[in-house]
């Protein structure tokens, strides 16, 4: 494979004769890179004016290198054969360079250009591209190319250095500036002593020219606001940056965000170019690029989201609160839904970019990521409701995908006990770069030394993690459910919670119950259920039967010998059926009012079919009056116009599965079905039934 390298542009303010001067001082030898032992100039040409110079020289390296490798390759030192091309006139010099020394096993091809800034006819630019191609070296390609790579990647970072070196020297010896070349004159002595123009403010647009040289990046620029990168990081930057403005027309993403993706693949160039275009076009289709203008939180987020930003950590980054164990997550997705969640997420995402820029400003030094303190306290079972995880999941994933390494550090407070389950859901879906920034305490684990005090002053300590500072973060609490979207709402959206089927609706009227069949095959398997009420009230029955029900087809009468008045509503046991003989009630009935949630297992004695029932619920008589109600006469004339709504979702746990439960916590949750598992834990299936919740 090539290796290659471009680096970024390094400027020298000082002028173009005066920075030459200083490069020639570096032939025939340089003390400052012992392994440039030698220089021989091969050829020489000026032309007739002196304003166009030629020299070629041929060098030794003595390469650092294992002794038994240059005992195998028979040789000491290394050759290569640099050309120069001073023009004096255009003051500019154009050098290259290529191994003489196994150049047919080896191909090594460097090019540097030192050359006026664009901007500031008194300041210097340097570039520098190379590629190695090491095409056979008796069995030792790997090693080569890692000694290759560290020697090149020494040389460059030293570069700009040696430069300097000498320019501080002729400094020392008086010498600060140099004539320019001029048709009448081109063998100038040096001058004497005058202002060197780096004495010159460094302020306003002269620190702005710096920094941007003709689009290209200046190594000022990426130490002052990227940080320190290596050579070859600063060549992934520049080169995939460069190929970004060749393929990608119009706007690019920001250097630090480039760099970011670069990062995440540990500055494989190839697989960090693929994650950040896809990354690209999803930002493009759903307008990413504007969303802290276009996007408004809705009220129920600013009252009931409890997540704000809050000053910074003893890092400079922007610091994020989460009081995640007082979030009705639940409340928030029945409210708006898994779209409108992600998208105020991803806000939250683009306000931190927005805000380690500013950071980056205000400290002085680069700032390319946050801190998130997460604190856990009242997080609980009911957090683990399964489109919540779901939603939780999904954002969790888009967010990897496209705002990589932005989280500097995950503070994890006031763990409890539940926390491994949640932990051991979600895990899997964060990158293990990620995973390593996370810093978990339990109880108040987080107070003193090694705790909360090492990452965050004290002063900024939030008030309810036992700190001075007020924190506006909001408390939370349940969401109202008159804020719940009703199920028409849900089923009319274009982007729905329910697309994916995780929950299913129905209707059920009176008369004409819904119900669904579950084969069992392995007596103790465990049915699993979550259902939510959202109109009307229902009676929710278990039966079984040993044989299989018939679907009805939709064009037939149901089973109870009336048309089936929604389609969304399935009737399984037959008219014909008794109750005792063809099916038996395996539980007893469940009364469920409206706006409730119910969550239940149930686990089973024999195979067979388990139908599971809702049915309409007949209200009774008025006790004050033997007269029936009005609701109940105008049921029996219009079916119709009783109708109750259901969302629900079941699920099968084999009886392996359910095995692993009553033996173990922590692998249950390593299981396919790891969502419904923690219903058997908190209690039995009687106490579900008898203990309908709200979240």
């Amino acid at each position: 494979m090539v290796q290659k390298y471009q680096s970024p542009v390094r400027v020298y303010k000082h002028p173009f004769e005066l920075v030459m001067t200083a490069y020639e001082r570096r032939f025939p030898t340089c003390h400052l890179i012992p392994m440039f032992v030698a220089s021989d100039i091969v050829n020489e040409e000026t032309s007739e004016d002196g304003s166009t110079q030629k020299i070629e020289r041929r060098c030794a390296l003595d390469v650092d290198a294992p002794r038994l490798l240059k005992r195998i390759a028979g040789v000491d030192y290394v050759y290569f054969i640099q050309k120069n091309t001073l023009n004096r006139k255009e003051r500019t010099l154009h050098i290259e360079s290529h191994n003489e020394t196994f150049s047919n096993r080896v191909v090594v091809h460097e090019t540097c250009c030192y050359s006026v800034h664009p901007e500031n006819e008194d300041w210097t630019c340097f570039e520098q591209t190379a590629s190695l191609d090491i095409k056979s070296f008796f069995g030792f390609e790997s090693t080569v190319e890692k000694i290759a790579m560290k020697q090149y990647a020494s040389s460059i970072k030293k570069g700009k250095e040696i430069i300097e070196y000498y320019l501080k020297e002729l400094d020392d010896e008086g010498i600060t500036h140099m004539p320019r070349w001029s048709p009448s004159s081109h063998s100038l002595p040096l001058s004497s002593p005058t202002s060197l123009s780096t004495n010159q403010p460094e302020l306003g647009i002269s620190n702005f020219l710096c920094f941007y040289v003709a689009d290209k990046l200046d190594a000022d620029y990426i130490k002052r606001y990227l940080g320190d990168l290596t050579p070859l990081q600063e060549s992934c930057l520049i080169r995939l940056r460069k190929w970004l403005q060749e393929t990608h027309k119009g706007k690019i993403p920001k250097d630090e965000h480039i760099l970011r993706f670069l990062r995440a693949r540990d500055f494989n160039m190839d697989k960090a170019r693929e994650i950040l275009c896809q990354s690209l076009t999803w930002r493009k289709q759903h307008q990413v690029d504007y969303l802290l203008e276009t996007w408004s939180s809705p009220q129920v987020l600013q009252d009931y989201y409890t997540g704000g930003w809050h000053h910074h950590d003893k890092d400079g980054r922007p610091l994020y609160i989460l009081r995640l164990g007082q979030m009705d997550t639940k409340g928030l997705v029945r409210a708006l839904g898994e779209e409108s969640l992600l998208r105020h997420v991803l806000s939250i995402n683009e306000e931190g970019l927005r805000r380690c820029e500013e950071n980056t400003k205000v400290f002085g030094r680069p700032i390319s990521c946050w801190t998130c303190l997460v604190d856990l306290e009242g997080l609980n079972m009911r957090h683990l409701w399964r489109p919540g995880v779901k939603a939780l999941l999904r954002i969790i994933e888009v967010v990897e995908a496209n705002y990589p390494e932005t989280l500097g550090r995950l503070l994890i407070l006031r763990a409890p006990r539940v926390f491994p389950v949640l932990w051991t859901l979600v895990s899997p879906f964060i990158d293990e770069n990620t995973r390593k920034k996370f810093l978990i305490y339990a109880g108040n684990d987080y107070q003193g030394a090694g705790g909360l005090v090492d990452y965050i002053d004290k002063e900024i300590i939030p008030d309810f993690l036992g700190g001075e500072c007020m924190c506006e973060v909001p408390e939370g609490g349940l969401v109202p459910k008159s804020m719940y979207r009703t199920a028409e709402e849900v089923e009319n959206e274009d982007i729905r919670l329910w697309t994916e089927m995780i929950y299913q609706s129905a209707s059920i009227f009176k008369g004409a119950p819904h119900e669904i069949v579950i084969e069992i095959i392995d007596a103790s398997s465990v049915i699993t259920w979550d259902f939510d009420m959202c109109k009307g009230d229902i009676v929710f029955n278990i039966y079984h039967s040993k044989r299989a029900p018939q679907v009805p087809r939709k064009d037939t009468l149901g089973a109870h010998g009336i048309t089936s008045p929604g389609g969304n509503n399935v009737q399984l046991i037959d008219k014909s059926w008794t109750l005792g003989q063809d099916y038996s009630m395996v539980e007893s009935p469940l009364t469920c009012k409206e706006g409730e949630s119910v969550q239940g297992s149930h686990i089973t004695r024999w195979p067979g079919f388990y139908i599971l029932q809702w049915k309409f619920h007949n209200m009774a008589a008025c006790s004050a009056t033997n007269l029936p109600r009005v609701d109940d006469v105008l049921a029996t004339l219009q079916v119709s116009s009783h109708k109750c709504k259901v969302m629900y979702y079941t699920e099968v746990l084999g009886s392996e599965d359910f095995r692993l439960v009553c033996g173990s916590v922590s692998l249950c949750f390593q299981c396919t079905c790891c969502f419904s598992l923690f219903y058997l834990q908190k209690q039995t299936w009687r106490d579900h039934l008898t203990h309908t919740s709200s979240f």
